[in-house]
């Protein structure tokens, strides 16, 4: 038992000073999620890793960072980027930034040309992607279906539904959806099983 927690502070020793703390605490706090996952765990993992590095790239993009408000999904290495920025330019170097990732599959690329939202935008889309959720989550009658295999992302409005999905699961989801108040669009980004 000693041993292996030596192994353990050894790892987290080596994690931090390496930079990768934060993906070593993210990963440990969805690991549960993980367990559930239609995606096998090292797609899970790497998609953290593809989040984690884009996030990077455009933090260290001084202009697109302090003039956008981006959000970075990734779902077996298929890439949502969500939010809004002043200029196309900027549009497609966030864009730029995702592919050039590895193992980053696909890139949407839903940024709206406009000044960031606001804090009272961003905590509406917040309540909007609970709620979402928390509809999701009640489905019933749909065998084998587990509402946590689905990611649900809002910005302004606008619900992006991500995951590995039956077609009669995705249609499900997004009428489901659609009945949440709040919602005004809707943007299935579902890989199909069938």
């Amino acid at each position: 038992m000693h041993t292996w927690r030596i192994t353990i502070l050894a790892l987290l020793a080596l994690f931090q000073l390496s930079g990768c703390a934060p993906m070593m605490v993210g990963g440990a706090a969805t690991g549960g999620a993980m367990a559930i996952d239609r995606r096998t765990p090292g797609a899970f993992i790497d998609d953290e890793r593809i989040e984690w590095t884009i996030r990077s790239a455009i933090r260290q993009d001084q202009e697109l960072s302090s003039q956008s408000n981006v959000s970075v999904v990734s779902y077996d290495g298929v890439v949502l980027l969500a939010g809004e920025t002043p200029t196309e330019p900027l549009r497609a170097r966030a864009a730029e930034h995702a592919r050039n990732v590895e193992k980053v599959r696909r890139v949407h690329n839903e940024l709206v040309i406009a000044a960031p939202s606001s804090l009272m935008t961003r905590s509406s889309d917040t309540a909007i992607t609970a709620r979402v959720k928390t509809r999701i989550l009640g489905i019933r009658g749909l065998e084998g279906f587990d509402g946590t295999k689905v990611k649900v992302v809002t910005e302004n409005g606008t619900v992006f539904l991500m995951g590995k999905l039956h077609r009669r699961e995705a249609d499900v989801v997004t009428d489901t959806a659609r009945q949440v108040s709040g919602v005004q669009r809707i943007v299935r980004l579902f890989e199909y099983l069938d």
